[in-house]
């Protein structure tokens, strides 16, 4: 199933469930047929999921400590490159004091 994120200064967002499902747990939310990330709520959002990349990067780092280039997975996608859509959508979100909203779409 795929998942539609809805903020008013941003484009609509649409992933695959389980995306969205691990991307709202981080924030402190969990995927219902609908639910919103409430203006006085992106602020903490922004900031969980910010902390969760850069946790995710440093597991990357260790992973490649001590490894080759040529040895290194960078082909993977990382915490940061899928999240960052919503972490956008949070950021124009929180500047225009709005919220953001998702629909699951069945």
């Amino acid at each position: 199933m795929l998942v539609t994120f809805k903020a008013h200064a941003s484009p609509t967002i649409t992933m695959l469930e389980n995306l969205a499902q691990l991307l709202l747990g981080i924030v402190g939310k969990k995927l219902g047929e609908r639910g919103a990330i409430g203006a006085d709520e992106t602020e903490a959002a922004i900031a969980k999921l910010k902390a969760a990349i850069a946790e995710d990067k440093a597991a990357a780092d260790k992973e490649n400590e001590g490894k080759k280039p040529d040895e290194r997975d960078e082909d993977s996608l990382r915490l940061s490159q899928r999240a960052y859509p919503l972490l956008d959508m949070l950021e124009k979100a929180y500047a225009e004091k709005g919220a953001v909203m998702w629909e699951v779409n069945r």
